[in-house]
């Protein structure tokens, strides 16, 4: 009998990403839970509170396909460290003027974007690198690795570290993230480069056109597109005001804002700690059906949390289903499509499937406006439902059974 091979392991070079996407996630999450602390103080109006949201999300409409033709055209390592290095800079100089209170809606939104289409650049290069540095059997680990370390900072450990900074003074979150901004990009630096991906002489139009064109042809990943776009449009319908459903509606202070979100994160890491597992012993299939159903049952039943308990648990059974969502749908694509088309073809996808949400932000603050805050949430929970329903026999033909 011959000795079986060892299992092939996830390599230095691929945790030395991790470690800059964890550093960078706790960052963040700072980030996503002081923005909306600070913008409540200059505003009550639910509709400017989701242009600042819509703000940070744009950049995907605007930007991301021909993001996504550098991507395949440059060394994706470089344009993922300096994405975070200008965005260092970009919250640095928000830090300061929060600290000197010269801060308002304007110059908020106009920072949100500028920070969104950075994390084009890098979220794009990042996920067209990621098959560079990991075999492609390991694709569902390292996805999950992945997604447990971004949930750990992003909703875990920056949220409360945000609203507590936060409580000592407004410019702190800032900093820190400014500060994770720019270890993240340290640590990047130091990956192997990668040099030039083909079709470098290639016009730009060209090239945005040949990713499009591609995905266009795949029904799959067309379908799987349009349908992440529903959904996201619909998240961001319901968690636009999600700030002022917690403070205002169910009385939560600013230290328990942070610490929903961190209870919410709970699902999410949890997601990304075994949903690989549940990928490789179910199929594809099964879990993006019953990750799909859940979200659509939970957004209904978040809209009508009697209390702060229920609106966390559900935010964290929401968390679970849709880190698992991404497992499965990021794993396809990384599989499926070809090395070097997948900056533009990730880019055209993430157009489809993000360009919504600054409309689904600024629909739920006229929602929340018109309705009271509690109606967002259902509302975006019925039209998942309803997309999912036009879109199951798509998947059922050709994901096939589990």
């Amino acid at each position: 009998m011959t000795q079986s091979e060892p299992e092939p392991r996830l390599s230095a070079d691929y945790w030395r990403m991790w470690w800059a996407t964890g550093v960078n996630s706790v960052g963040d999450g700072a980030f996503a839970a002081a923005v909306p602390l600070l913008a409540i103080m200059v505003t009550q109006d639910p509709r400017l509170i989701a242009v600042v949201s819509a703000a940070t999300y744009l950049p995907w409409l605007l930007l991301s396909l021909p993001v996504g033709a550098i991507v395949d055209r440059y060394d994706r390592v470089v344009l993922m460290w300096r994405a975070q290095g200008l965005a260092a800079l970009i919250v640095a100089a928000l830090a300061g003027f929060v600290a000197l209170d010269r801060i308002g809606i304007p110059a908020l939104a106009l920072t949100a974007f500028a920070l969104g289409a950075c994390a084009v650049v890098f979220a794009n290069a990042a996920q067209a690198a990621l098959p560079d540095i990991v075999a492609v059997p390991l694709l569902p680990k390292a996805n999950g690795h992945q997604q447990a370390i971004t949930t750990v900072g992003l909703q875990f450990a920056g949220p409360p570290a945000g609203s507590l900074l936060f409580a000592v003074a407004a410019a702190l979150p800032f900093g820190l993230n400014a500060a994770s901004f720019a270890l993240s990009a340290a640590l990047l630096a130091t990956l192997p480069r990668r040099g030039h991906v083909r079709d470098g002489h290639q016009p730009m139009r060209t090239a945005i056109a040949d990713g499009l064109r591609w995905l266009v042809r795949h029904r799959l990943l067309r379908t799987l597109a349009v349908l992440l776009g529903v959904n996201t449009f619909c998240f961001q319908l319901g968690n636009a005001t999600l700030i002022l459903l917690a403070t205002h509606t169910l009385r939560l202070d600013t230290r328990g804002y942070g610490l929903l979100l961190a209870g919410a994160a709970v699902g999410s890491l949890l997601g990304g700690l075994v949903g690989a597992r549940l990928v490789k012993s179910q199929g594809e299939l099964r879990p993006l059906v019953a990750a799909l159903v859940t979200n659509a049952l939970v957004f209904v039943g978040i809209g009508l949390s009697p209390n702060v308990t229920m609106l966390g648990a559900l935010l964290a059974v929401n968390g679970f289903v849709t880190t698992l969502w991404s497992i499965v749908t990021v794993g396809l694509r990384q599989r499926i499509v070809p090395s070097d088309l997948l900056g533009r073809v990730n880019s055209a996808y993430r157009m489809l499937g993000w360009g919504l949400i600054p409309l689904g932000a600024l629909a739920g603050g006229l929602v929340a406006h018109v309705f009271g805050l509690r109606a967002p949430y259902p509302v975006a929970g019925i039209l998942r439902a309803v997309a999912l329903l036009v879109a199951l026999p798509v998947l059922i033909r050709t994901m096939g059974p589990s």
